[in-house]
C-alpha cells in the first residue's frame, strides 16, 4: 500500500480505539501552571489554556533554555514521600510523555512545540475520555502548524519530571515506547539529563 498504509491503519486503531480507566500522578512542577483556565466556545465546549500565554521558545542547537535549566543534578527517587504528588483520575483515551517536541511531516510542530531536550522536564499529556468527534478534532490540530492541539478542555498538559500510571480497570493498557509496543497495567516513568527511564508491571505487580 505504500505511505497509505499509514493513513489505513490510523484509521482503524482511531475506530477501534477504547478508554482506559485508571490513575495517574506527577510530580508538580511549581515554576508552571498545568491549567491556567478555561473559556467556553460557541458550540459549548470548553478550552482549557496550558501555561498561560507565553511566547513558546523552540529548543534548537544551543538552546538557552536547555543551558540554563536549574533542574536538580540528582535522580528522584520515585517514593520519595516529601516529594508533592498530584492525581489524575479517571477514564482516558491516550496518556503520552514527551522530552522533545516530535516534531515530523504529518505533525509540522510536533506534540508539544516548546519542550526542551535538556530541561530535566517532560510533557505528560493525558487525553480524557471525550466524544470522538471532539478527539478528531484535537488529532487533526497536530497536523496544521500553528495549531495548539493542547486547547480542549478533555486535554491534560502537565510539565513534570516524574509520573506513574496504574490501570484500575480489568484490562492492561497499551504502551508504545519508541515503536517498541507493550502492554502493562502500572508504569513509572521519570526523565534524568535528558534521559528518560521506564518501569513497567505485569498483573503480578
Amino acid at each position: 500500500m505504500g505511505p497509505k498504509r499509514y493513513d489505513y491503519a490510523g484509521t482503524r486503531v482511531f475506530l477501534e480505539h477504547r478508554s482506559y480507566q485508571a490513575e495517574v500522578a506527577f510530580l508538580e512542577d511549581k515554576s508552571s501552571k498545568s491549567v491556567a483556565g478555561t473559556s467556553r466556545l460557541e458550540n459549548g465546549m470548553q478550552q482549557a489554556h496550558s501555561f498561560g500565554d507565553k511566547p513558546k521558545e523552540i529548543c534548537s542547537v544551543d538552546c538557552r533554555i536547555c543551558k540554563e535549566s536549574t533542574s536538580p543534578a540528582y535522580k528522584l527517587t520515585i517514593d520519595d514521600s516529601e516529594l508533592k504528588w498530584l492525581r489524575s483520575k479517571g477514564h482516558f483515551l491516550s496518556v503520552g510523555a514527551a522530552v522533545i517536541s516530535c516534531r515530523n511531516g504529518r505533525a509540522p510542530d510536533g506534540l508539544v512545540a516548546d519542550a526542551h531536550l535538556a530541561d530535566g522536564f517532560l510533557h505528560l499529556i493525558l487525553i480524557k475520555d471525550c466524544p470522538r468527534p471532539f478527539y478528531l478534532w484535537h488529532l487533526t490540530r497536530l497536523t496544521r502548524k500553528g495549531s495548539n492541539p493542547l486547547d480542549f478542555a478533555f486535554v491534560e498538559h502537565h510539565k513534570t519530571q516524574a509520573f506513574t500510571f496504574v490501570s484500575t480497570g480489568d484490562k492492561e493498557s497499551a504502551w508504545n515506547v519508541d515503536g517498541e509496543l507493550f502492554q502493562a497495567r502500572k508504569v513509572s516513568v521519570q526523565v534524568f539529563q535528558g534521559l528518560v527511564s521506564l518501569f513497567a508491571a505485569g498483573p503480578e505487580y
